[in-house]
């Protein structure tokens, strides 16, 4: 990383890291519990401005550049990882397509209030039969008049049952398909025909809520299009590009926390009348974890940066978002098997971490699409 973070922005940095630590982890195993993320929480989290930092101030928001955005999340990444979910989901993909691609009209009418978390964001692209193969999509919506009507069934979609917003996708002309014939829609929740479907029960993000979003002839006002007709497909690939170094840096702050509860354990964990840290077994994964850890976190810095120069990141973005997975993942297993048997145990957060790195490797584009992604670009390339 090249960019020197202004003095502004490190003063903020030290502001959420001590929101989270002080503030957020004492609650994190009620979240786990209640499955429900407390109101207070919430309040505060907009008090400090966490649900605009991707807004323009002209809306109401911080206006973060990615490069900001990306320490932002590496710092919530170090708590509840359903807390940052919410958080997250909203000021990446729930909103990116509002400030990048949408009218004055919709920016004027939705950021503000999205802006200050009074109105919470959702992205809907995945159905049942439409995850990794995006461009497959059976929702459908057709023009009637000064209006759209729209069919079909989202699903896995986060903050689904909470969202007061979303951004969806769906086949406006057949033929063309992806190449032109998808369309991206800003819809409401209260919108006649919208139907949010059950909260989904999952292994981890607990407090962070998915669900399907069901559309049965739902009634979409014209101006509610976001950028241009037929061009959805390309909007959202734009949109899970910057969305996917947002999970990387997420996965880098979760990486942090987790060798510095490791190393805090190993040396206090007492084995053979000397602390478990002398043995070179448990040396060599503290080793591990955080050189994988700072490679991540300069790849991950890498794209955001990029972002922030105007360049095409298509790779680089697939890039962060897998390998910063891919490591937490491992980091998180290492950090059970230094515990040992209480990294097996609720009580520690490590076993909350394991859970919720899992879907890490699969959500906003699982780590095998990435592969392609990557790869498909190499050979472009050479």
């Amino acid at each position: 990383m090249t960019v020197a973070l202004t003095e502004e922005m490190q003063q903020m940095k030290s502001m959420i890291r001590n929101f989270v630590e002080k503030e957020v982890e004492p609650y994190a195993q009620q979240i786990e519990e209640e499955d429900a993320i407390p109101d207070h929480l919430v309040e505060k989290a907009k008090e400090l401005g966490l649900f605009g930092i991707s807004i323009p101030e002209e809306y109401g928001g911080i206006g973060l550049n990615t490069v900001e955005k990306a320490n932002v999340l590496e710092q919530l990444g170090r708590t509840h990882n359903g807390f940052v979910s919410l958080i997250s989901a909203h000021t990446g993909i729930g909103s990116t397509g509002l400030v990048k691609l949408a009218s004055e009209y919709l920016k004027n009418k939705y950021l503000p209030d999205m802006a200050a978390g009074n109105k919470i964001g959702a992205f809907a692209l995945s159905e049942p039969g439409a995850g990794s193969d995006a461009t497959n999509l059976a929702t459908r919506a057709e023009k009637k008049g000064d209006y759209w009507v729209m069919n079909g069934t989202k699903h896995f979609i986060t903050n689904g049952p909470i969202a007061d917003v979303f951004t969806v996708f769906a086949l406006t002309d057949k033929d063309k398909g992806a190449k032109g014939g998808i369309t991206a829609f800003l819809l409401e929740k209260d919108f006649p025909g919208l139907i949010i479907g059950k909260k989904d029960k999952k292994m981890g993000l607990r407090g962070s809520y998915t669900s399907q979003i069901i559309f049965e002839d739902c009634i979409i006002p014209e101006e509610n299009v976001i950028g241009e007709v037929g061009m959805g497909y390309m909007s959202a690939l734009k949109i899970l590009g910057e969305g996917r170094v947002g999970l990387a840096a997420r996965a880098v702050g979760s990486c942090d926390k987790l060798i510095e509860l490791s190393a805090g354990y190993a040396k206090e964990r007492i084995q053979f009348g000397k602390p478990i840290a002398d043995n070179q077994a448990i040396q060599w994964m503290l080793a591990d974890m955080a050189t994988e850890t700072e490679a991540a976190r300069t790849l991950t810095m890498m794209a955001a940066e990029k972002i922030d120069e105007g360049k095409k990141v298509v790779k680089e973005a697939s890039m962060a978002k897998l390998f910063a997975s891919d490591v937490f993942n491992r980091v998180a297993d290492k950090a059970v098997q230094i515990h040992g048997g209480m990294g097996y145990v609720s009580d520690y957060p490590v076993e909350r971490f394991y859970r919720d790195a899992r879907i890490t490797k699969i959500y906003e584009g699982t780590n095998e699409i990435q592969r392609l992604i990557i790869a498909r670009n190499v050979l472009q390339e050479c």
